[in-house]
């Protein structure tokens, strides 16, 4: 009987623990991505979106992709871009469309996931992180050149 007792209270605290990390909110982090430091917090329910928009390197406009939190995963929903050009999508995957908004193509219907997003912040040109209605300058969070990792836990 008292072997018991020890048995029951591993299983109370796992079962305590178990709960408590299921019902942690969620939260978008950025990281440096050799180091693992932290820049970012900043709270995303599943099924919220933010977005990261950049200059493309090559043709020199901007680029913004859009996702939605899906759990841990983080879901591509849409690309949007001024132009076609070398680096830019220009066939259309099953399940995709484009679209137009303005003077911007857009793309959705994408079948990606991804555990964590990797990006180099840009030297010359700023990227910027669209979240919560707040616009986050990366260059000014992180730095010039800076490899980070965007991720969901």
């Amino acid at each position: 009987m008292l072997n018991l007792i020890p048995a029951a209270l591993v299983l109370c605290a796992v079962g305590i623990f178990l709960f408590m990390a299921a019902e942690r909110p969620r939260r978008l982090e950025i990281r440096d991505a050799a180091s693992g430091r932290v820049y970012g917090r900043w709270p995303l329910e599943d099924g919220g979106e933010f977005a990261v928009e950049f200059v493309h390197s090559v043709n020199q406009t901007p680029v913004r992709e859009t996702f939605k939190a899906g759990g841990r995963e983080i879901l591509l929903t849409a690309v949007r871009f001024s132009s076609f050009g070398a680096g830019m999508q220009s066939d259309l995957e099953e399940g995709q469309i484009m679209s137009r908004d303005g003077d911007a193509l857009v793309i959705t219907g994408y079948d990606r996931s991804f555990r964590g997003l990797n990006y180099i912040v840009g030297t010359v040109s700023d990227h910027l992180l669209f979240i919560n209605g707040e616009i986050i300058s990366l260059r000014d969070l992180c730095g010039r050149n800076a490899h980070i990792k965007i991720q969901i836990r």
